[in-house]
């Protein structure tokens, strides 16, 4: 799927797959940013599966990146959208699950080469260290973009050993 200038392919919902919808989760800092990427992830077509939080009332980060990898890991989805203040601790909490390789991404080469070079199937971005519009162009490339496999397959399969 390449997503650009042009319009979105819109889905319907009743009958939208693992792969079709992207779990998305925030603690407090990242509840406002979580709200616009889940309107922009419906807008290009995809479901939505909101872990929460539902305000901007203090929480704890590791709760929400753990609900994102154990969404991935039972194969509710295949991919995920977490954020946090800086998307630092909500990233480490995702990847203690195997099935999750989270990616902290500032900006659209990172989303990319997250999807790229890593199988990246988690993006991860603070919400106080990046703007709206960043944040939109890193989302939109991180789901345009698919794995290169090639040389980076030995690689990344490495990523999920004990």
């Amino acid at each position: 799927m390449v997503l650009g200038t042009a319009a979105p392919v819109l889905r319907n919902s009743a009958t939208m797959t693992a792969r079709e919808t992207i779990a998305i989760a925030s603690d407090h800092a990242g509840f406002e940013l979580k709200a616009i990427l889940k309107q922009e992830l419906q807008e290009l077509g995809f479901g939505v599966l909101d872990l929460g939080t539902e305000t901007s009332a203090s929480v704890d980060y590791p709760d929400y990146g753990r609900a994102a990898a154990r969404a991935i890991a039972d194969g509710r989805v295949a991919r995920g959208v977490i954020v946090c203040g800086t998307g630092i601790g909500i990233s480490i909490a995702a990847n203690r699950e195997p099935k999750v390789r989270a990616a902290l991404c500032h900006d659209v080469s990172s989303a990319r080469l997250a999807r790229q070079h890593n199988d990246a199937n988690v993006l991860a971005m603070g919400a106080r260290l990046i703007g709206v519009e960043t944040a939109r162009d890193c989302l939109r490339a991180f789901l345009a973009t698919e794995f290169e496999g090639g040389r980076h397959r030995s690689r990344v399969a490495k990523l999920s050993e004990p």
